[in-house]
C-alpha cells in the first residue's frame, strides 16, 4: 500500500487479489481495458477497489471470447455488453458451422481413403452456397424429371421436391450432401434413373406400370424381407407363391425390368441419400430385397 494513497492497491495486491499474473494486468492496463486509479510518487500503478471489479468483468468478457478492442469499447461506454454478445454469437454461430463442415468433410475423407483431389472436390461440394446447391438439384430435376410424359401435378410436385441443407446442419447431414452431390452431378446416374421413372411413374390416362408398386409401396419389401427371414430361397416353389401374392397376374416381365432399372440406377442410395440431407428418417436399404425379387422373377421367367 502506498502512503500518499493508503486505499489502493498496487498492482502486485492486485495480481493477489484477483488470482491473475502481473504480467496480464499490466498488458490489460497499457491497452486501457484496466487504467490505473493513480501513480506512487515513485511512479508505479496504483488501483481500487473498483478496479478489482473491472478486472472481473474484463476476465468475464475475455473468457467468453471479446477482444480487447471490444472490452474496451464495452468499459467506455460506447457499446453495450448486449450488442457486443449479439455480434459474437453470429460469428461464433458461423464458426460452429465452418466446423462441422470441416468435420464431415475429413470424416467422409477418412472414410473413403480419398485421394487429395477428391478431397478438395468434397471441399468445394461442402462450402457451396444455398444458391449453388439449388442449381445443382434443379439442373438435376430438369433433366431427369422435364421431359416424363406424367400428370402436371405430379411433374411439379417432382421438381419442387426440396433437397438441401439447412441452416444449421448436423456433420452427417453434410457428410450425406457431399454423397449426393456427386451422384446427382454424374450423368451415368441421371440417365440410369431417368429410365427406371419412365418405367415407374403413370401416364396421363393409363393404368400405373406393373412395377411402380415395389418401389411406391413399402408392404412388398417387408413382405420379402420376411420370406429371406424365414430362409426362402428365390428360385423355390415358395418364392413363386409369394409372387403369385404380390403381383397376381401383372405382366411379370414388366415387373422385373422396372425392378432390374430400380436397382442399376441405385434408387434405394438416392432415397437414402436425400432422406438424410433434409434430416429425415429412412427406411432400412431395401436392397438385399430387392435383388433377391429380382432372382425370384428371373427364375419365374425361366421356369
Amino acid at each position: 500500500m502506498d502512503d500518499e494513497h493508503p486505499d489502493v492497491l498496487t498492482i502486485g495486491r492486485l495480481a493477489r487479489r484477483t488470482g491473475l499474473p502481473v504480467r496480464t494486468l499490466r498488458f490489460w492496463s497499457d491497452e486501457g481495458a484496466v487504467p490505473p486509479v493513480a501513480r506512487s510518487a515513485s511512479g508505479y500503478r496504483l488501483y481500487d477497489a473498483g478496479s478489482v471489479a473491472r478486472v472481473e468483468l474484463v476476465r468475464t468478457l475475455r473468457e467468453l471470447g471479446l477482444g480487447l478492442d471490444d472490452v474496451c469499447l464495452v468499459l467506455s461506454g460506447r457499446t453495450t455488453v448486449a450488442e457486443v454478445a449479439d455480434a459474437h454469437v453470429a460469428a461464433l454461430d458461423a464458426q460452429i458451422r465452418s466446423l462441422k463442415v470441416n468435420r464431415a468433410v475429413l470424416s467422409t475423407v477418412a472414410k473413403r481413403g480419398s485421394t487429395a483431389e477428391e478431397t478438395a472436390l468434397m471441399n468445394r461440394l461442402a462450402r457451396l452456397s444455398a444458391a449453388e446447391r439449388r442449381q445443382i438439384v434443379d439442373e438435376f430435376k430438369e433433366e431427369v424429371f422435364g421431359g416424363l410424359d406424367v400428370d402436371p401435378r405430379l411433374r411439379d410436385r417432382m421438381r419442387n421436391l426440396s433437397i438441401d441443407l439447412p441452416d444449421d446442419p448436423a456433420p452427417e447431414q453434410v457428410d450425406a450432401w457431399i454423397e449426393l452431390a456427386e451422384l446427382v452431378r454424374d450423368p451415368g446416374f441421371r440417365a440410369l434413373l431417368r429410365t427406371w421413372l419412365r418405367l415407374n411413374t403413370p401416364v396421363p390416362g393409363q393404368t400405373r406400370p406393373p412395377g411402380a408398386s415395389i418401389w411406391w409401396a413399402r408392404h412388398i419389401v417387408q413382405r420379402v424381407a420376411e420370406v429371406r427371414k424365414r430362409g426362402v430361397a428365390p428360385e423355390g416353389p415358395a418364392a413363386a407363391e409369394v409372387l403369385s401374392d404380390l403381383f397376381g397376374d401383372a405382366d411379370r416381365a414388366a415387373v422385373l425390368r422396372s425392378l432390374e432399372a430400380g436397382i442399376e440406377a441405385g434408387a434405394e442410395r438416392y432415397r437414402r441419400l436425400v432422406a438424410r440431407v433434409r434430416g429425415q428418417y429412412a427406411s432400412p436399404d431395401a436392397t438385399e430385397e430387392l435383388q433377391w425379387l429380382a432372382r425370384a422373377l428371373r427364375a419365374g421367367e425361366q421356369a
